[in-house]
């Protein structure tokens, strides 16, 4: 064979494997190219967009799906309440084959639905019906896998409240279309829905969960019907707990009893029983028509008309105004009430806010019940605490002004700034600073002494008030409270606790006042959230601190006894 023929065969050769190499490089391009596409497009359907099943094209009405609910928080960024994405399921009637077989199907993967339910959902003549919101990851993968045409999901978020029953009360629960039904989430509606960030409240889930659990234990040691408590800021009216039991989980609102929903801290309305006595002294230092040194005739009973003023423990002598509140005085505070006045006693009272409804950020607020006309016998019992109730929160906050200075401030659920809000004056400091001596006298010395915090100087003042019933009050169903602050050298928080229905034990000698039952879970509440707030202890014996808190009990009282 020539040498031209076999140069003509070698190039023919190269060219095919070059056009070969070729092809091969372009069938490889294109497939990456395909793939690449395909990649493109899986990204943009999972991660750019929503993800939402597409929607009827004929529903009739349009649905408009609400996203991004907003966080809310607790003062330290704790979560309180947040939205998770879930998917529901709805149908196109239309669409859907075979009804019977698809509600059998149904029955058997979604619990507490009725296939005879399922049937007629299945049958209806709308275009657009839910069968169940908010499905497990789990029915929604079983549902799917049945490829029942007719049947869609829809992406949606639902409420989610990850420490259960603590705070429901202050934070409240939606609905399924995710509006706020009740607390936080009702009030604040709007502005969560609108997702422009979270809203932080004043609580502190560290604050909340020990008077959850002091209280949640003495009612079942007292065997107690219900239980309410309150921790304040006093000097910017911040509410860093606020508990009401019993209680409810507002992941299944449905579930709970009306007992339970009943926000007894805010929207309860009580006599408080002998805790009033502290804004009787109050006003007499304030207004002058008492002082310290001033004593009453408590050797007694009153009579007015048909009713009789008494003590439960009498001392049968005259008291002095600090042996009033040690001892709780029924008669001594009527007698200083009557030296006050019903119109002072009326303007002081407003001046606290006890007269009007509390303005805190829950829908859940009582209104203050106050005698009409306001007579005589009226301004001696509500000198001891009956014949106007008024809702925990609005004690506590009363309290908070009588010892921070006499300034009254509103009481939030919302974190406020650094700088501490204008109030209004309605006690002098001097006053201020005398009734924090008288309270921490009545937990040194008086009917508060189970309150003691060794080295928070605890002050604060005893409750016990008959239940009122449609016979007249029932003597043995109390609701006993304390209600006191700390440290009162320099006071930072006001704490309120009260139990219903308690019944003594043998280790309080069968006794269920306020003095016995409530007043130690003030103490134990100070000793477990004074080290998490910052309040350090301090040495309470020591000569500058005793100075400070020291009070001279006039005892002509006692003199006067032997006449």
């Amino acid at each position: 064979m020539s040498r031209a023929p076999r140069h003509q065969m070698d190039l023919a050769h190269r060219q095919a494997i070059e056009t070969g190499r070729t092809r091969l490089v372009l069938m490889v391009t294109l497939a990456m190219l395909a793939f690449l596409a395909v990649g493109v497009r899986l990204v943009d359907l999972m991660v750019l967009r929503e993800g939402y099943e597409p929607r009827l094209a004929d529903a009739n009405p349009p649905v408009v799906w609400q996203t991004d609910r907003a966080n809310i928080l607790d003062r330290n960024g704790e979560i309180l309440a947040t939205s998770l994405r879930t998917a529901s399921l709805y149908a196109d009637p239309k669409l859907v084959q075979n009804p019977k077989l698809a509600a059998r199907r149904l029955a058997r993967l979604l619990p507490g639905l009725p296939r005879n339910e399922a049937y007629a959902l299945l049958t209806s003549k709308r275009r657009f019906i839910w069968i169940r919101r908010h499905l497990t990851p789990r029915q929604q993968y079983a549902i799917n896998r049945l490829g029942i045409p007719g049947l869609y999901f829809q992406h949606e978020e639902r409420r989610v409240y990850p420490h259960g029953h603590l705070a429901a009360h202050v934070v409240g629960f939606t609905g399924v279309d995710n509006r706020g039904l009740s607390g936080i989430e009702k009030s604040f509606d709007e502005a969560l829905r609108n997702g422009s960030g979270p809203l932080k409240l004043s609580l502190d889930v560290r604050v909340q969960h020990i008077l959850a659990d002091e209280i949640a234990g003495a009612m079942q040691r007292f065997q107690a019907i219900g239980g309410t408590g309150v921790v304040m800021d006093v000097t910017n009216g911040e509410v860093l707990g606020l508990v009401s039991m019993p209680d409810f989980n507002p992941n299944r609102p449905g579930a709970a009893s009306p007992d339970a929903m009943f926000n007894r801290a805010t929207l309860g309305i009580y006599e408080m029983g002998s805790t009033f006595k502290i804004f009787t002294v109050a006003m007499a230092l304030e207004s002058g028509t008492a002082t310290i040194e001033s004593v009453y005739d408590a050797s007694e009973p009153i009579r007015v008309a048909r009713f009789r003023i008494h003590d439960y423990k009498p001392k049968n002598r005259w008291l002095s105004v600090p042996e009033i509140l040690m001892y709780s005085s029924n008669i001594g505070a009527a007698k200083i009430a009557m030296e006050i006045g019903t119109t002072r006693q009326q303007s002081y009272l407003a001046k606290l806010g006890l007269l009007d409804q509390a303005h805190l950020e829950l829908p859940e607020i009582g209104s203050p019940l106050a005698p009409e006309p306001w007579r005589e016998i009226n301004l001696m019992t509500i000198a001891y605490g009956h014949g106007l109730a008024v809702s925990p929160l609005q004690l506590t906050s009363a309290v908070a002004t009588v010892v921070n200075g006499g300034v009254a401030l509103p009481a939030t659920l919302l974190q406020q700034p650094a700088t501490p809000p204008e109030g209004m004056r309605v006690f002098s400091t001097k006053t201020s600073e005398r009734m924090r001596r008288l309270l921490h006298l009545v937990v040194d010395q008086g009917t508060g002494s189970h309150a003691v915090a060794k080295g928070y100087l605890v002050g604060g003042k005893t409750g016990t008030a008959e239940k009122d019933t449609a016979k007249g009050y029932a003597r043995k169903a109390l609701r006993s409270s304390f209600v006191g602050a700390f440290p009162m050298h320099d006071p930072r928080y006001a704490i309120f606790v009260m139990l219903d229905e308690p019944k003594g034990d043998k280790a309080t000698f069968g006794y269920a006042t306020g003095g016995w039952v409530a007043a130690p879970l003030v103490g134990r509440i100070v000793t477990r959230m004074a080290p998490l707030v910052g309040v350090a202890p301090i040495d309470e014996q020591a000569p500058a601190v005793k100075k400070r808190m020291f009070i001279e009990i006039n005892d002509r009282g006692k003199r006067l006894a032997s006449f």
